[in-house]
């Protein structure tokens, strides 16, 4: 599963955990972790420890001012370096009940949530690719599209191999990725999409768990006059990360068959009917998660 691109995305990431006081350094290509005053000098022998190995980039997620220092020191010696939402780490810890701050576990999440925002920007490169197929006419131009479009291929699979690598050198993600993939239709690619954008599966309810992916309908409502539900807000990533296998679904599972069925029999718009299907696939993946099994076909 380890391709010489998804090697090399491992190794050449460092994620640091910023607080006031510390800078938590987490280096994947040994597992090592080491732990930095976060002042000048510390920010000094910070720098000093990541020439010790190549670095493709620094990831760190933005805490109010306490990151600012670290970010200037890291442009001035020309380390790379991405900012990713500073709640993402966090959503892992609480959903598996670690309570300490700073853990490899923060660092491994927050370059997780940057793979996948990768993955995501080349999978909308790919669209854009595959839209300009037909259109173009100019030999040269359709030779470079078609190269593109190999070399996005390339790409997304050495990040799919490095998201898959990371998640299996941690027990409570590998096993939080099992579960998820158990459900039939789950791909491992829609497995760790949710395991990444939506790591507070697991102690929702099922209201919370459709509302916060944005699959809980909303009336529409002025005074009297109460029109069509519809979805607002939520994880857009998560949806469209459910999208395909709710399909499928549709189409091939019993269970998830009838219920289509039965909204598209109500006269309901076969988006909402879909919307339906995908609910019931994210309050199935909460509760399996939230019961620490793997799906099991029902029994007669």
């Amino acid at each position: 599963m380890t391709s010489k691109g998804a090697e090399k995305i491992k190794n050449n990431t460092i994620g640091v955990d910023v607080s006031k006081d510390h800078l938590d350094a987490y280096r994947l290509n040994d597992g090592r972790s080491r732990r930095f005053v976060n002042d000048r000098g510390g920010l000094r022998a910070f720098v000093n420890w990541l020439a010790q190995t190549p670095v493709d980039r620094v990831v760190f997620e933005p805490t109010g001012p306490y990151h600012r220092a670290s970010e200037r020191t890291l442009g001035v010696a020309g380390v790379p370096y991405a900012k990713v939402n500073p709640r993402q780490a966090r959503r892992f810890a609480e959903a598996v009940g670690t309570l300490a701050k700073t853990d490899r576990m923060d660092a491994a999440m927050l370059e997780l949530k940057e793979l996948h925002l990768a993955r995501e920007a080349l999978m909308k490169d790919r669209t854009a690719a595959k839209n300009r197929t037909n259109a173009l006419t100019a030999p040269l131009l359709k030779r470079q599209n078609a190269q593109r479009l190999e070399q996005i291929e390339r790409q997304m699979a050495a990040i799919e191999a490095a998201i898959l690598e990371q998640i299996h050198a941690h027990a409570d993600l590998s096993r939080r990725f099992a579960i998820l993939a158990s459900i039939p239709g789950v791909s491992a690619v829609t497995a760790f999409a949710l395991l990444i954008e939506m790591p507070e599966l697991g102690v929702l309810d099922a209201g919370q768990a459709a509302s916060l992916a944005g699959l809980a309908p909303v009336a529409r409502q002025s005074g009297r006059w109460t029109g069509h539900a519809f979805i607002r807000g939520g994880r857009a990533p998560v949806r469209r990360a459910l999208s395909m296998p709710a399909l499928v679904a549709a189409r091939f599972n019993p269970d998830m068959r009838a219920t289509y069925d039965r909204i598209r029999a109500a006269g309901k718009p076969a988006k909402l009917a879909l919307t339906a299907v995908m609910r019931k696939r994210i309050v199935l993946a909460n509760a399996l998660l939230k019961a620490n099994r793997t799906w099991t076909p029902k029994t007669a």
